[in-house]
């Protein structure tokens, strides 16, 4: 039954013309704007040196972590340079900053870092990114350093040698690849932060196809759906069986755009094409996991239902920089539980990851993040389900 099932959902939703329009049609016709639109975007706005400044207090002075980051990352000798940084007082700072001479100053305040910008852009968002990572690199020589103190203690050793102490975590932090090489430069692009917010809306749209699946096994919703309902099959393997045929409609529709995009529209999703595929998936699975939630919590139409995924989309695509890169780094400073919250946001965080940092401990936190949020929408849609009983059908 189960195979059987999977096969008539299968060509029940190939067969819907509206469903194959907005999955498969309309991410490649918006990729092929895209590209006309982008097309030349590299040659007039490349990603230069960034102009930055740093308040040069005695705490920064005494911060070796940020004081060696920020050098190695404006040295001129370094092909990975990223920064061109002038150390100034805070008042030199705010009237270069005011002067539009640097896009932002840094200043430390007991540890603590604070960035300062006059707008939002690219350039700032990358400046706030890479001091992000300097804090939490901060926080592990801390509590790397509060541990070897405490071992020297136990041990009866009050001399503490804490130079030692300090080459010691360094050789451990560099071994565990806890430092900060700028990869953007050679990787990052305007347009393909464009095409990964259209992967994530085509990801999403697949919850377009799981109102379509669900519906059909609702008895107040189709024909189907009444049969099913009085049917002695299980209406478990059914449900689920619908779900599956949803997921692999749902990849095929991605898998057709990442090749036009690859072999028509010539884009390079770089070394990393593999992780770019595997969050897709991840990203396919909780749109999916939208559309069940959406097909079995609201009591309304199919054209509503699809209403809805389609504005929860665009709002989500949106705020996760669609129609302006500015947009995510806004909501991130403003209301950063937004875009914790966002399956759109989850997708292109992951691929932004790849290009910003060097480690994967960003990408595999919004791919878990990803798998959790279909999980929970998956159960409830799986509890709503259970409890649906009909008095006359």
């Amino acid at each position: 039954m189960f195979i059987h099932n999977f096969k008539y959902a299968l060509k029940t939703l190939f067969r819907n013309r509206m469903l194959i329009f907005w999955t498969f049609a309309f991410p490649i016709i918006l990729g092929t704007f895209f590209n006309m639109a982008f097309s030349n975007i590299e040659n007039s706005e490349k990603l230069d040196i960034i102009n930055i400044a740093i308040i040069n207090n005695e705490e920064f002075k005494n911060s070796e972590i940020f004081k060696d980051a920020f050098e190695n990352l404006s040295d001129e000798n370094n092909e990975e340079r990223l920064f061109n940084t002038k150390y100034v007082t805070e008042s030199e700072a705010k009237k270069m900053l005011q002067n539009k001479e640097i896009v932002g100053f840094l200043k430390l305040e007991e540890n603590e870092p604070k960035v300062t910008f006059a707008t939002s852009g690219i350039d700032e968002t990358i400046f706030k990114y890479v001091t992000e990572e300097l804090v939490q690199t901060a926080d592990i020589f801390k509590n790397l350093s509060e541990e070897e103190i405490k071992k020297e203690m136990m041990s009866g050793n009050f001399n503490i040698d804490y130079e030692s102490i300090y080459k010691k975590i360094a050789e451990i932090t560099e071994k565990q690849d806890v430092k900060l090489t700028n990869i953007s430069n050679k990787n990052l692009s305007y347009t393909m932060i464009e095409f990964y917010t259209l992967i994530a809306m085509a990801c999403l749209y697949g919850g377009i196809i799981g109102v379509v699946a669900i519906n059909q096994n609702l008895a107040n919703m189709s024909n189907k759906g009444k049969r099913v309902a009085v049917s002695p099959t299980s209406k478990a393997k059914l449900v689920l069986s619908s779900v599956c045929a949803s997921y692999i409609t749902q990849i095929i529709g991605v898998a057709l755009l990442f090749i036009y995009t690859i072999f028509v529209l010539k884009v390079d999703y770089g070394d990393n094409l593999a992780l770019v595929i595997t969050l897709a998936m991840a990203g396919s699975l909780a749109g999916l996991s939208i559309g069940t939630f959406v097909a079995t919590v609201f009591k309304t139409n199919e054209g509503t239902k699809n209403g809805i995924i389609i504005a929860f989309t665009m709002l989500g695509c949106f705020l996760s920089g669609m129609m302006g890169i500015t947009m995510k780094y806004i909501i991130d400073k403003n209301i950063p539980i937004v875009n914790k919250l966002n399956p759109a946001s989850m997708i292109t965080d992951g691929f932004y990851s790849l290009y910003y940092y060097e480690t994967l401990d960003r990408y595999f936190f919004d791919l878990a993040s990803l798998l959790v949020f279909a999980f929970i929408l998956i159960s409830v849609s799986y509890i709503s389900l259970r409890r649906q009983k009909y008095d006359s059908i």
